[in-house]
This record gives structure tokens, sequence and C-alpha cells, in this order.
């Protein structure tokens, strides 16, 4: 499980095994979402993650989305 980052307690990350469209992975202790990052930002799936978090991570992708990008295609070899 490759780690991108860590930002505000907030782990971001993906799966040796995923797949497309590009995606990254967020937890907190035991709460975790999934938002997608290209095309466009979205929220895809959250088990528990507080509203703060979700829009702690928006900020974070947006920040990071060319590197959150990039990361994705070397580790997949895209």
């Amino acid at each position: 499980m490759p780690i991108l980052f860590y930002y505000l307690g907030l782990k971001f990350y993906f799966f040796s095994n995923d797949h497309e469209p590009i995606h990254v992975h967020v937890s907190a202790g035991d709460a975790e979402a999934k938002f997608r990052v290209v095309p466009n930002i979205e929220l895809i799936e959250n088990c528990g993650l507080k509203l703060r978090e979700i829009r702690q991570a928006l900020m974070a992708i947006e920040e990071n989305k060319e590197v959150i990008a990039e990361r994705w295609n070397e580790y997949f070899g895209k």
C-alpha cells in the first residue's frame, strides 16, 4: 500500500491492486474515504470521516492533485 503523504493527521494512499479512475484513499484512525482525483476531485465513498476531515482531505487533494496523479502513473506504469 503506497502511502503518498500525511496531512493534518490524515493518511493519503492507494492500494497496490487499485484500478482506474485515478483515486486516493484517505484515513484517520478507523475512518476512511475514497476520492476520485482525475478528471475532477470528487468524494466517492465515506466510511466515518467527519465533515471537517473531508474538507481537509479535499483541500489537500486539490493542492497535490498533480503529485497524486504522477505517483499513480509511476506506480501503475501508465
